[in-house]
């Protein structure tokens, strides 16, 4: 059974830097790629930013490029989202996922979803 866990959310003051972890297990993951998506409350879930599982390539979602960053250990089954120059609307529930095959941006093309870490932003 496929298993994501995320960690690394809380709450950090406008500006300020958090990094998320997410720990992937239950079967072998090569060639599998891993995103992550958010959720303000009230919003649609959204696009962060993913990782193929190979060759590192990576996807950002426009607002965040440049401020957060993407990588991954395979040999812990981790990808992390180092995010910097963190703003209030980057609030939301973070939520990691992973799908076998190249790197995508859209919800439904994601297999297996973790159950999400809190990020607050203060002004």
């Amino acid at each position: 059974q496929v298993q994501l866990v995320e960690s690394g959310g809380g709450l950090v003051q406008a500006g300020g830097s958090l990094r998320l972890s997410c720990a992937a297990s239950g079967r072998t993951f090569s060639g599998y790629a891993m995103g992550w998506f958010r959720q303000a409350s009230g919003k649609e879930r959204e696009f962060v930013a993913a990782i193929s599982w190979g060759r590192g390539i990576t996807s950002y979602e426009g607002s965040v490029k440049g401020r957060f960053t993407i990588s991954r250990d395979n040999a812990k089954n981790t990808v992390y989202l180092q995010m910097n120059s963190l703003k209030p609307e980057d609030t939301a529930v973070y939520y990691c996922a992973i799908r076998g095959g190249r790197v995508a941006t859209m919800m439904q093309e994601y297999d297996y979803w973790g159950q999400g870490t809190q990020v607050t932003v203060s002004s």
